[in-house]
């Protein structure tokens, strides 16, 4: 960014910590709620599969499938959900066995051959990460307890199984939290054609942050409180239910508490005439959640849709058959289908459907046969083009410069570049007849291949011909449309400290002067100016998608005049050269006729003194003052870092004149609305979602 008087005063001088490269971002990743980066590939016990094969069992075809809606998501470090698929295949039969395998550090696909009693009754197993639980035919039964997945486990699939009888005789047991499964801030997980009935407590409790997660084609019945979400104050937890049948369930059908994105379709509830047990309430949306409803089916359901007035919640395409009681719908939600595809099948045919095909099987399709409708197509899109680069010369090229040199000007089809682990000390530019170009790290994180130079403003050029300035100083410049990054780590690690005589410290990362640019699960990293989210030209739209990533910095370092989401991502705070402690987040110069920058869905902290970091300051480019620069940051977690008055003037520019403003944040840094804090109202928020960001652009990862 150009200097100004207030950047002057604010110049940013921070000494480059190497550490950020070599072991990430671990402050940030705990407040995140332990991001996960990926699992690396594990060594399995190759006694295992001689016992599985002994056994006489092996896994049912489908037991190795990927799952649907939210947990189909690629996000904190996990590409969707499926479970153990990269490891042995063990058949069980015992808790003990059981236990060993749903507890081990590398991935399983655990078959359950026939019932396995819990001792002591009640007892849920923790289940670690990458695992797929599932029932041989329908002979797979846990009796007497059921399964724990604790924070930050994931990818995780629990198939096919019956899991009932943890019921110590008391209907509304507050005793005995006996759950058939219990997640407490796990993400990627997908509970798939179970049976479960008469437990304790819940069915299912989707709790404390627990996200990406799926439920379908399950049967639940037999219960009081049957399917939990929540118990947070966070709104966080993003969930699909489709395809559920409930059954003789009295509370909790499911009720959804603070859900960032709650999706339920296709689901039946039924409430049978002259039984002993009767419906409370069927879905209900409690406290800020956003749910969407669509295409289920209600019989004989007392109250089968309430919600708080806090909450949002859209219905279309139900059926209410001899339903009475409250039956609520009111505010706005979200499109489903900007996370992840689905059809939804037609209400009136939900009774049928669930009935014949909720439960455990003796044998399932393929994934998405379980939906209930046809096999997809297969694509007829082009296969991508793949270039592949290695430092030390055993792929195609050595430099990713190298690799983007190689693609034809002109390109009409996906390149992806593929880079191997290492670090790769270069500059890149992807110059704008180059669209099309994906370049991707291939290690098991994005830790382990990183692009880093250190060229700054004031760093004179080597032919004499003057500096580079705050966009030359890139170490990755994209100038093409349709470009993605991911898996990997982009950054400058310019030595503030060692060049104390330079004029003009920015040293930019990436820069980024294209439209639709997809940043997935990418560390970008620097000082000051770290990411500048920019535009070809003054009157050319820049629409750039970051997901899944961290940002690290310490003055404007998100700055420019595209209009950038920065979704479900850690922003991570630095001190600065000096070690003193003082900031802004984002520098936005956006055109009056543009959206700016949308911070959504994340986490803003890092190591930094409370009260030292603006969210932002005003940055007219050039003095231009026909600019009204935006930054909305909702649905963000805000560390103590963050000032009580989290905006700030720049270069005789007022931030009231422009467009600053927050919905729903929480966590330290979060605070009231007021004049020097403005919030959005909820209709104002309604137009501020990513879509209203994107414009018709769907990001898909290619």
């Amino acid at each position: 960014m150009s200097e100004t008087p207030a950047r002057t005063r604010a110049k940013a001088r921070h000494r480059r910590r190497r550490k950020i490269l070599a072991t990430g971002v671990p402050l940030a990743l705990v407040a995140a709620g332990a991001l996960a980066y990926g699992t690396d590939t594990g060594v399995f016990d190759p006694g295992s599969a001689r016992a599985a094969s002994a056994a006489g069992h092996t896994a049912p075809a489908w037991a190795t499938a990927g799952a649907d809606g939210f947990a189909s998501v690629d996000a904190l470090g996990q590409r969707g959900t499926y479970g153990g698929r990269d490891g042995e295949t063990v058949t069980v039969r015992t808790q003990a066995e059981l236990e060993k395998y749903a507890t081990a550090e590398e991935p399983y696909v655990i078959v359950v051959a026939g019932t396995i009693r819990l001792a002591p009754v009640g007892k849920e197993i923790k289940v670690r990460s990458d695992k797929t639980i599932v029932g041989a035919g329908t002979s797979g039964q846990i009796v007497g307890g059921g399964f724990f997945l604790g924070t930050g486990v994931h990818n995780v699939i629990i198939r096919n199984l019956t899991i009932r009888d943890s019921y110590q005789g008391v209907w509304n047991d507050k005793e005995h939290d006996f759950d058939a499964i219990q997640m407490d801030g796990a993400h990627h997980v997908w509970i798939d054609h179970n049976d479960l009935r008469h437990m304790a407590d819940g069915l299912i409790d989707v709790r404390k942050d627990s996200t990406y997660v799926t439920v379908s084609w399950n049967r639940l019945s037999d219960n009081n409180k049957t399917f939990g979400i929540g118990w947070t104050e966070n709104v966080a937890t993003d969930i699909t239910v489709h395809h559920n049948w409930f059954r003789e369930t009295e509370q909790r059908n499911p009720s959804t508490d603070n859900a960032a994105h709650a999706h339920l379709y296709n689901n039946y509830l039924e409430d049978v005439p002259g039984t002993g047990i009767t419906s409370s309430y069927g879905n209900y949306a409690r406290g800020r959640t956003s749910m969407v409803l669509e295409n289920s089916y209600f019989q004989g359901v007392n109250n089968p849709v309430i919600k708080d007035a806090t909450a949002s919640l859209v219905q279309r395409g139900n059926v209410f058959s001899g339903t009475s009681g409250r039956n609520e719908s009111g505010g706005t939600a979200f499109d489903p289908a900007r996370f992840y595809a689905y059809t939804p099948d037609r209400a009136a045919d939900v009774p049928g459907l669930v009935r014949a095909g909720a439960g455990p099987r003796t044998s399932i399709g393929v994934a998405n046969d379980q939906q209930g409708g046809a096999a997809p197509k297969a694509a007829t899109t082009k296969a991508a083009t793949t270039l592949t680069v290695a430092r030390d010369g055993t792929a195609r090229y050595r430099t990713v410069q190298a690799a983007v040199d190689a693609v034809p000007a002109g390109n009409t089809s996906r390149v992806v570049i593929a880079v191997e682990p290492g670090t790769y000390r270069e500059t890149v530019k992807v110059p704008s007849d180059k669209p099309h170009v994906t370049i991707q790290g291939t290690g098991t994180s994005r830790k382990q291949t990183v692009i880093t130079y250190d060229n700054a403003a004031g760093t004179p050029k080597p032919d004499g011909s003057g500096t580079y300035g705050t966009s030359g100083s890139a170490t990755v410049a994209v100038e093409a449309d349709d470009f993605q990054a991911r898996n990997l780590t982009i950054a400058n690690d310019f030595d503030e400290a060692a060049h104390q005589s330079l004029d003009g410290h920015q040293a930019v990362a990436l820069r980024t002067a294209a439209d639709k640019v997809f940043l997935d699960g990418v560390i970008v990293t620097g000082d000051q100016d770290t990411l500048l989210l920019d535009t070809a030209a003054k009157d050319r739209l820049g629409r750039v998608y970051m997901r899944d990533s961290y940002v690290v910095g310490n003055v404007d370092f998100i700055f420019g005049r595209a209009s950038a989401v920065i979704d479900r991502s850690v922003i991570t705070l630095k001190k600065r050269w000096d070690g003193t402690s003082a900031g802004y987040v984002t520098a936005p110069s956006t055109p009056a006729d543009r959206k700016g920058f949308l911070i959504s869905r994340s986490v803003v902290d890092g190591d930094v003194a409370a009260g030292s970091f603006h969210l932002g300051r005003t940055w007219h480019a050039g003095g231009d003052a026909a600019l009204d620069p935006q930054t909305t940051v909702r649905d963000t977690r805000l560390g103590a870092a963050i000032k009580s008055t989290p905006w700030s003037d720049m270069g005789g520019f007022s931030w009231k004149d422009d467009r600053f403003a927050e919905y729903r944040n929480s966590g330290p840094g979060a605070g009231a609305a007021g004049p020097d804090r403005p919030h959005l109202t909820d209709s104002q928020a309604a137009g501020q979602e990513i879509g209203d960001w994107l414009g018709g652009w769907v990001p898909t990862a290619s």
